[in-house]
């Protein structure tokens, strides 16, 4: 019997016919061992690790696809495939010995299977990758998108309900599960949303933006999800890839489209690159961080410098998260498709694309076009958080700049008007103050190519929330979602708000993106029940859900022109019309009653003897005056 040979695959083999030489006396096996030698040591060498994208579609519009192989010494390896319909165009080696990028081309007749990439180095063993070519879903090319007819319900998953105890720590993630830290992980997963995608229906929601749900294998703060450690994988404490494909599924199923929050700009310090990344300009400032100025009005300054462009698009957002360099072709490749990917494997109908200033603007104008050239009805809501309706008009579709600077993106956060509500609920009426503060951001519109296709909220996981913006004074949140609800763009609301969740006293981030009460189990206070839900809560409750209900049957308010009147007197009347269909919204901020006199408004009331009160429920029977509550919206239907 041979004693214990060493675990290593060559010395064992070693081992084991040098002990067979010694004992049976023979060269032969000796010679045995050397033809079996130089396979067994250059297949320790040489192994595949990753494949990313992992698979494909057949059919798509843009025919190429860049694969990129990860393992241990495949520089020099030749690809090759006899696949009918594919052709290997090209082998790229990259700096690190250990990938080879592949570029393939798919005829416009190739079917769907498995396609076999056979790797041939001289001297090392041939390797196989099994490429799976999966078939489209019918009709995903030409697939439906959020629009202003949607009204978007945002969910920090993490935090809004825990469907299974039992990924809430996962072996080899170190940051630990501790719902009593803010800053920690709750639990909160995609389970628990699927659990009660009924109640987001219910509301009256028609769309789910949900943050980034990817792996973050960061050693704390991971929850929030925005320092992505792999592309292509969910998080295990959310779930599963197929989860996220059944959310979506499941979600469809309700009538609710799913928008995927992605990140172009940068990646989380524990990617499983950093330690081996591809290139020597894989990241930007690569190995000697600088972290970015934040200035983003660079990218329009006609008086910036060269220096303070470079330093904001390739500094770091913070020390843990690298900057991607879009700029390698490589990696905008990688980018692209892994977006492309995620559309079609999770059947998205809408991204939101995180920092959209910051990555390289000229990639992100690629970013942008090749997905719409791969789905037309596609959109896209990218974040530029800047007060300036210029600076964000700069990269909606359509707009022409005087740089030349050409953007297909269809959305932008329209963080102009957000800042204009919260001013306009906190200060005092006056000839520049209060509302005009609103009236002057639409007033702006002009300058965006398709205003109505902006995405409007009045708070998010990143500010505090309205409640608090408004002093945690009620009857200012209901002026605030009641005029989000009924301007034109597209309405976001964040999680909790229907139930006047806030952050009092603190703008921290774990306190703003709290768990939703009713996720756990045990939770005394269950809002997707009613249970312990105060009166102002369960009022707050129905006054969103009657507004989501009703704006679901109003194409005015989904898609009609916007006609404002300049406010006066602490009260801002808007009027939103198609067709034969016609609302009128009176916003009064005022602490006591207001009689408006509708002989201003004869350009739109012409003809008009009633209308239906929407909160009330109550016709009224419109006079020379209309008496308004004190600090109350109204917000009527028009009849003739």
């Amino acid at each position: 019997m041979l004693s214990q040979a060493p675990r290593n695959t060559f010395w064992g083999a070693f081992y084991i016919l040098h002990e067979i030489t010694l004992r049976m006396k023979t060269w032969k096996y000796l010679m045995l061992f050397f033809a079996i030698l130089v396979p067994l040591n250059a297949q320790a060498q040489s192994r595949i690790e990753r494949i990313e994208p992992p698979s494909w579609w057949a059919g798509m519009h843009d025919p190429t696809l860049q694969i990129m192989v990860y393992g241990q010494d495949l520089k020099g390896y030749q690809v090759s495939t006899d696949y009918p319909g594919v052709q290997v165009v090209a082998v790229h080696d990259a700096f690190s010995p250990n990938y080879v990028f592949v570029d393939l081309l798919f005829h416009w007749d190739v079917q769907p299977g498995t396609v076999g990439l056979k790797l041939q180095r001289s001297g090392s063993p041939d390797l196989q990758i099994d490429y799976p070519l999966n078939r489209r879903r019918s009709g995903s090319a030409f697939r439906a998108s959020f629009t202003p007819e949607d009204v978007i319900y945002l969910i920090t998953p993490d935090r809004f309900a825990n469907g299974l105890t039992a990924n809430d720590q996962m072996p080899g993630m170190p940051d630990p599960y501790n719902r009593t830290d803010p800053f920690g992980r709750h639990g909160g997963d995609l389970q628990g949303i699927k659990e009660h995608l009924d109640y987001v229906k219910g509301m009256g929601f028609t769309a789910l933006w949900i943050n980034p749900v990817l792996e973050n294998n960061q050693l704390a703060q991971s929850y929030h999800g925005y320092a992505t450690t792999d592309f292509y994988q969910v998080d295990p404490r959310f779930g599963t890839n197929e989860d996220f494909q059944e959310l979506s599924e499941q979600a469809a199923g309700q009538g609710l489209k799913v928008i995927m929050d992605m990140i172009a700009n940068h990646c989380g310090d524990r990617h499983w690159w950093m330690q081996d990344p591809p290139f020597e300009d894989w990241l930007n400032y690569q190995g000697h961080p600088e972290i970015t100025t934040h200035r983003r009005t660079v990218n329009q300054d006609p008086h910036a410098s060269s220096a303070d462009r470079e330093k904001f698009s390739s500094g770091w957002f913070v020390t843990q998260m690298p900057d991607l360099n879009q700029r390698n072709v490589f990696m905008a490749n990688y980018i692209i498709q892994n977006s492309i990917w995620w559309v079609e494997y999770a059947n998205l109908s809408g991204i939101r694309q995180d920092t959209y200033s910051y990555p390289d603007k000229y990639f992100m104008a690629n970013w942008t076009c090749r997905i719409l050239n791969e789905y037309p009805n596609f959109n896209i809501v990218g974040e530029e958080w800047v007060g300036n309706p210029s600076i964000v008009s700069y990269w909606q579709r359509g707009k022409i700049n005087q740089d030349g600077y050409t953007s297909c993106l269809p959305s932008l956060m329209d963080f102009p008007l957000t800042m204009a509500l919260h001013q306009a609920l906190n200060e005092n009426s006056d000839f520049g103050s209060g509302w005009i503060r609103i009236y002057d951001v639409l007033a702006n519109d002009f300058v965006y190519p398709d205003p109505g296709n902006l995405t409007i909220f009045p708070d998010n996981h990143d500010m505090s929330r309205i409640l608090t913006q408004v002093g945690e004074d009620v009857a200012k949140d209901k002026l605030a979602l009641a005029f989000i609800l009924t301007t034109r763009g597209i309405p976001q609301i964040y999680y909790g708000t229907e139930i006047l969740m806030s952050n009092p006293g603190t703008d921290s981030h774990g306190i703003i993106r709290s768990d939703f009460p009713g996720g756990w189990q045990g939770d005394r206070v269950n809002a997707f029940t009613g249970q312990g839900l105060t009166p102002e809560q369960k009022d707050m409750q129905s006054f969103i859900r009657t507004l989501l209900q009703w704006r679901q049957t109003n194409d005015a308010v989904r898609s009609g022109k916007l006609m404002h009147y300049a406010p006066e007197n602490g009260v801002y009347v808007y009027f939103r019309y198609v067709d034969d269909q016609q609302v009128m919204v009176v916003l009064n901020k005022n602490n006591s009653p207001v009689k408006l006199d509708l002989s201003r408004f004869g350009e739109r009331l012409q003809g008009i003897q009633e209308a239906n009160d929407i909160i009330s429920g109550q016709v009224m029977h419109f006079v020379d005056q209309l008496e308004i509550k004190p600090m109350q919206p109204l917000i009527l239907e028009l009849m003739k």
